[in-house]
């Protein structure tokens, strides 16, 4: 059985058209020269190549090319918009008590800045999901204080898939006047996306979760009403002076294309895979004893995530050697704890150590969910029967 890729949620491959742009910005007969070499026409080549995909992912998100801020990926983006968001008000009244609302469920690279930030004294409320593994406009509206400077939530979970309700958390915040975070790296390219409809200022997005190259990111930032950052990175002033560096031409070519080529097949690649999902889930559910984690209608399509009582989970992955899947978030794949994710929206430790993520892209065929179905199926009946 050739091996089969079911984990688009850690990372895409990069579709070719994109590699095939990223190559010619690579070498000397290439577009290779430095951003911000203004004194000779490589560099205006390559100012113009990183502008024009800066327009092409602002495009996708309906967004000012001016709004978007290169980085090196979601981590980054997410450090910069929760710091710097503080760190700014700190500067403007360094007394004035501050308070973060997120999630339980949020991916570790905002658990664990709004670690630090408490650290710093900023005082973080982590929203419970329901069972569903929901996270509710009410419980926003609930949890706010006149100290509550920033809301952060992701937008698709990580782990389950689970859609949040954005648009009607926007409307609260925006008439509440509270800045509004949303990491954005699971929807971008995979779900229609209006920061204007869901009234963020502040939205992650990571290039290799849309078939792009990893290393890339950007952080889109409000200019109306304008939202005022402290840069992470200092030296030299780029990015309108809110993240310093180099530009990696090649990369963010390849992040502009990749952000065109989801604008245009974004209805038909949603289409298809939810067809691929679906088919996937009710062939597992044909095992018996298989357990939906999160809510049915309110999801991604392209992520399922199911428990499979009767098996030990790290022996199920082990066992499942010909079909890449993962146990939750490649961050914390290593853990060997249950996922916190799991456990947030009531699984036991028994079901949640048997979780198991797969995640379905642009290029799984029917034919592969087919040997999926067949594979899983041998593997929990071997399992069981032991």
């Amino acid at each position: 059985m050739k091996p089969i890729y079911l984990d688009y949620a850690a990372t895409t491959p990069v579709d070719p058209r994109v590699a095939e742009l990223m190559c010619q910005c690579l070498t000397l007969e290439g577009n290779f020269a430095n951003p911000a070499s203004r004194s000779h026409k490589f560099g205006w080549q390559a100012e113009q190549a990183v502008e024009a995909a800066r327009r092409q992912l602002s495009d996708l998100i309906q967004a000012d090319p001016r709004e978007i801020v290169w980085t090196s990926g979601a981590t980054e983006s997410n450090n910069l918009a929760l710091k710097g968001v503080v760190e700014q008000l700190r500067q403007h009244n360094p007394q004035q008590p501050l308070h973060l609302i997120t999630s339980a469920i949020e991916h570790k690279a905002i658990l664990d800045t709004a670690a630090y930030l408490e650290q710093q004294g900023v005082r973080v409320t982590y929203l419970t999901p329901d069972a569903d593994g929901l996270i509710t406009v009410a419980q926003v509206e609930a949890a706010l204080t006149p100290e509550t400077c920033l809301v952060s939530l992701m937008a698709v979970n990580n782990e389950l898939g689970t859609l949040t309700d954005i648009a009607a958390i926007g409307r609260l915040l925006r008439a509440k006047g509270v800045l509004f975070h949303v990491d954005a790296a699971q929807a971008v390219a995979k779900l229609a996306v209006d920061v204007n409809a869901w009234q963020v200022d502040l939205m992650s997005i990571s290039a290799h979760k849309m078939y792009g190259p990893k290393g890339v990111g950007a952080l889109y930032v409000r200019r109306e009403p304008q939202v005022k950052l402290v840069a992470q990175i200092h030296g030299g002033g780029h990015e309108r002076g809110m993240r310093s560096g180099t530009l990696a031409t090649h990369q963010l070519v390849g992040f502009g294309a990749a952000a065109e080529l989801a604008q245009q097949q974004l209805v038909d690649d949603m289409e298809r895979i939810r067809t691929l999902r679906d088919q996937l889930w009710q062939g597992l559910q044909a095992i018996g004893d298989v357990y939906l984690n999160g809510s049915p209608e309110q999801r991604s399509v392209g992520h399922l995530n199911v428990s499979f009582a009767g098996v030990d989970g790290e022996i199920l992955l082990a066992s499942l050697a010909k079909v890449a899947v993962s146990s939750g978030s490649a961050c914390t794949s290593a853990s060997v704890e249950p996922s916190y994710v799991l456990k947030a929206i009531g699984r036991s430790d028994e079901l949640a150590h048997a979780g198991l993520r797969f995640s379905v892209g642009r290029f799984t065929s029917a034919a592969e969910i087919d040997a999926t179905i067949a594979e899983v199926s041998r593997v929990v009946g071997l399992l069981r029967a032991a």
